[in-house]
């Protein structure tokens, strides 16, 4: 009878699986990311398996998505746009986080405003949100920039990881940077925030939900789930802090990251659903402005906002 059960239980859970359909998700390891990296948890409630693959950086994932491994992404507004200029088939499809960054400077810099950033070395990484904010507010200030020697403001690229590294090295002056690494520089008091660049046209960056063409076209009842698992685990975080908070410190940051860190990053960078096609132009038109991502030809964002899938699934599950 023991084995019968278990070759029945087998068989059950077998079935189970096969009832549920793949979705390939690219994320990113960020405090703000927490609630998307979360849906896979939801997701055999939904009738889904997803399947998480987590990149550096957000303009890392456009090639997965061209090679068709990734179905859908979590990722700055900016990498969408650039991909989607690129070729890239996606639609942007919610918005799950806004704010996230911020300009923090070196301790015992002696910066106190974004003129005093003149001749120095300022730290960003490439094809993210933080991006085109640093250039939106260099702009503002009057500064030129350059990642050459010869303008106002040296800007050099590198990874998420190794901003803090170089602003505790002193090898930048400052830098743009993500949650919860910037929430981090100060907590450990190598680094001092001068501003939240939100001040500029873009005012609060929104974070983008995408999931690709085919997956919006072909696999509609799929789709349609997977936003329905995507409000429903952003509501939770936003309903249940404590609960998000235990998700993001201890299975995403595997307890590297701290309460006072956590809690500061998700005050700069709260949980959301939504995102607007206008706030995706401004974003196109200012990247387009200063040059991010190298845009031949930026999209219009009429053509690739999709936000109906996101309203049925608010409606279903009476969001807001």
């Amino acid at each position: 009878m023991r084995v019968k059960a278990l070759f029945s239980a087998l068989v059950l859970s077998a079935l189970g699986l096969s009832g549920q359909d793949l979705v390939r998700l690219g994320n990113l390891k960020f405090a703000h990311y927490g609630a998307v990296s979360y849906m896979k948890e939801l997701a055999p409630k939904y009738r889904l398996r997803i399947e998480e693959r987590v990149f550096p950086k957000g303009i890392d994932i456009n090639p997965a998505i061209v090679a068709g491994e990734i179905d859908a992404s979590a990722a700055a507004l900016d990498a969408a746009i650039a991909g989607r200029a690129a070729g890239v088939p996606i639609y942007v499809v919610a918005g799950f986080a806004r704010g996230g960054a911020r300009v923090v400077v070196g301790s015992g810099s002696g910066i106190k405003s974004l003129k005093d950033l003149k001749g120095k070395k300022v730290g960003v990484a490439r094809g993210g949100a933080q991006e085109v904010l640093l250039l939106a507010e260099l702009a503002k200030a009057g500064l030129s920039w350059s990642d050459k020697p010869g303008k106002d403001v040296l800007v050099l690229y590198m990874p998420f990881a190794d901003l803090n590294q170089a602003l505790m090295s002193k090898n930048i002056d400052a830098m743009c940077q993500s949650e919860p690494y910037s929430s981090q520089a100060i907590h450990r008091k190598f680094g001092v925030e001068l501003l939240k660049p939100y001040d500029t046209p873009i005012g609060e960056p929104i974070r983008a939900l995408v999931i690709t063409e085919k997956l919006y076209r072909e696999r509609r009842d799929v789709a349609q789930r997977f936003l329905l698992c995507f409000v429903e685990a952003t509501r939770k975080f936003i309903d249940e802090p404590k609960a998000a908070e235990k998700y993001v410190r201890e299975v995403m940051f595997k307890n590297q990251i701290s309460a006072e860190d956590y809690q500061d990053a998700i005050g700069n960078s709260p949980f959301s659903y939504d995102i607007t096609v206008q706030h995706v132009q401004i974003t196109t038109d200012l990247m387009a402005k200063y040059g991010v991502g190298r845009m031949a030809n930026p999209p219009k964002a009429g053509d690739w906002v999709k936000l109906d899938l996101l309203t049925e699934a608010k409606r279903q599950l009476k969001v807001k």
